[in-house]
């Protein structure tokens, strides 16, 4: 944990991925975060195999550095006690759907009538004004409407991406737009409604590239980046895998058709005009093909390396824990949960200068900190 938003209090009413990944950044920066969960405990904390009941792999790796309370909101008692605390915080953050919203009374005039400095944020799908703004939205079908799955289709079949994308990808919207309404009511003192729809923020995470020649008005082409969407762009079969090789400037090639042996390329106007080598470059990326399947991934890595050529092996998902570079900068760390016992977990990533880290705390058990968080309110 990196003590940056010591001080700053956040009520979390997020499950699954696209909130608790959000939550848990705030939590990694310092904010004290209280997961306010149901009687029977949020749905991630029983997806998956785990060691305890409550306690799957998933909740704990989007859950440290919060506190968790439990709250019946469907009863007045445990409503009451969520306004209380809304009260005395600085960020109240839910993924529920408007009419869900609605039905619990929690929504944003009635906590912001209690407490005008409250930063209320609403994660959901859909924007609440398209005809699509109350319907249910889960990663799957937010990557089927965003084009995602189209744009990584396989012999003309869409396809989802292997990872929680469009949760994450809205999650970092979440937590950026946090940080700046708090920025904002150092200023004026206001609190504020934020609304994060996750369509929309993959969408505008997609299309930066992939509007194209569709920016002009009328379009120059269809939209779509032609670099990576083009047949030719893929990873080179090595002796023993796969590696990326990705020469991209002028020299970059040079060096690399030298390397292999290809003077006659390096030293031709297809490689040396840009606008040549752009309309070449499939004939360029079969010339990478044919070459590489002579040496291993770490021979390659090693040569163009020294060459200053852009290239990685392609690493399996179980390799990164023991990867080179992963592990001198201590991206896999190993802390002892009091549960779960030893459990490995990924750091947050970003440093910060003057900013000495303290220990995490871990994902706690379900309601864990309810009496403790809800026996002190007023002493804030």
């Amino acid at each position: 944990m990196i003590p940056l938003l010591t001080g700053t209090r956040i009520l979390d009413l997020t499950t699954v991925v696209l909130g608790p990944y959000a939550t848990q950044m705030l939590g990694d920066l310092g904010a004290e975060v209280i997961k306010i969960e149901p009687p029977e405990g949020e749905i991630c904390r029983h997806v998956g195999h785990a060691k305890h009941p409550d306690m799957a792999p998933l909740y704990l790796n989007l859950n440290r550095n919060k506190k968790s309370v439990v709250l019946d909101l469907k009863q007045e008692q445990g409503r009451a006690a969520l306004f209380d605390l809304a009260e005395r915080s600085d960020v109240f953050v839910h993924n529920m759907r408007p009419s869900a919203v609605e039905r619990l009374g929690v929504g944003y005039e009635a906590l912001a009538a209690r407490n005008p400095r409250l930063i209320y944020c609403a994660a959901w799908g859909f924007g609440a004004d398209g005809p699509y703004g109350d319907l249910p939205a889960y990663d799957d079908v937010v990557q089927a409407a965003s084009g995602l799955a189209a744009l990584n289709q396989a012999d003309g079949v869409p396809r989802y991406m292997p990872t929680i994308l469009a949760d994450k990808v809205t999650g970092l919207f979440v937590a950026n737009t946090i940080l700046a309404a708090l920025m904002r009511r150092e200023r004026t003192g206001q609190g504020q409604f934020i609304e994060v729809p996750m369509l929309e923020c993959l969408v505008s995470f997609i299309m930066t590239e992939h509007l194209a020649g569709a920016t002009y008005e009328p379009p120059l082409t269809k939209p779509g980046y032609e670099r990576v969407l083009g047949s030719g762009r893929r990873l080179f079969k090595a002796k023993d895998g796969y590696i990326a090789i990705l020469p991209y400037m002028t020299a970059h090639w040079v060096r690399f058709l030298k390397h292999i042996g290809r003077h006659d390329l390096a030293e031709s106007p297809t490689v040396l005009d840009t606008q040549k080598r752009s309309h070449a470059v499939e004939m360029l990326y079969g010339v990478i093909a044919a070459a590489t399947p002579a040496k291993t991934r770490e021979q390659w890595f090693a040569e163009l390396k020294a060459l200053e050529i852009p290239c990685m092996p392609v690493n399996g998902i179980d390799e990164l824990f023991d990867n080179e570079h992963l592990r001198a900068v201590g991206t896999f760390r190993t802390i002892e949960h009091p549960t779960e016992g030893r459990l490995r977990s990924v750091a947050f990533p970003a440093r910060f200068s003057g900013a000495a880290e303290v220990p995490d705390r871990p994902a706690p058990s379900l309601g864990q900190d309810t009496d403790d968080v809800l026996g002190r309110t007023r002493s804030r």
